[in-house]
C-alpha cells in the first residue's frame, strides 16, 4: 500500500470528514518523502493537512482550488496530483513531471483518453 498513498491523499480530499493516516512512517523514505511533499502540495489547494512523524489527518470535504505542486521527481506524486486537478475548482501546476514516464509511459495519453483535462 505504500506506493498508493499518494492517491489515498487525494482520495480523502474528496472524502468527507477526516481521514487518519498513521504508521506510515516508510512514505518518509520511498523516492521522495511522499509525506512532506503530499501534505503542503494539498494544503496549496486548499485542503487541511496536519502532517505529523508517520502519517497526517487529511480534512476532506473541501472543494480543491488551484495551485503549484512540487512532485520532487517522485511519480507517484505526480500522477496523485493529476487526479487531484481533476476534481479541483482551478489549475493544478504539477513541477517535474518527467519521471511519470519511468512507471506508467502511456499515463498522459491514458488520463486524456479518460477525460483528465491536462495542459
Amino acid at each position: 500500500m505504500i506506493d498508493e498513498f499518494p492517491a489515498l491523499f487525494v482520495a480523502a480530499a474528496a472524502a468527507e470528514g477526516e481521514t487518519v493516516v498513521s504508521g506510515a512512517a516508510e512514505l518518509r523514505v520511498k523516492e521522495s518523502d511522499r509525506l512532506a511533499a503530499m501534505a503542503p502540495g494539498l494544503r496549496a489547494l486548499g485542503m487541511q493537512v496536519d502532517e505529523t512523524a508517520d502519517g497526517a489527518p487529511l480534512h476532506g470535504g473541501v472543494r480543491l482550488g488551484s495551485g503549484t505542486i512540487e512532485s520532487h521527481g517522485d511519480h507517484r506524486i505526480a500522477m496523485a496530483c493529476a487526479i487531484a486537478g481533476q476534481i479541483s475548482d482551478g489549475e493544478v501546476r504539477i513541477n517535474d513531471i518527467a519521471n511519470v514516464a519511468t512507471s506508467f509511459p502511456d499515463f498522459d495519453g491514458l488520463a486524456r483518453s479518460a477525460g483528465f483535462n491536462l495542459a
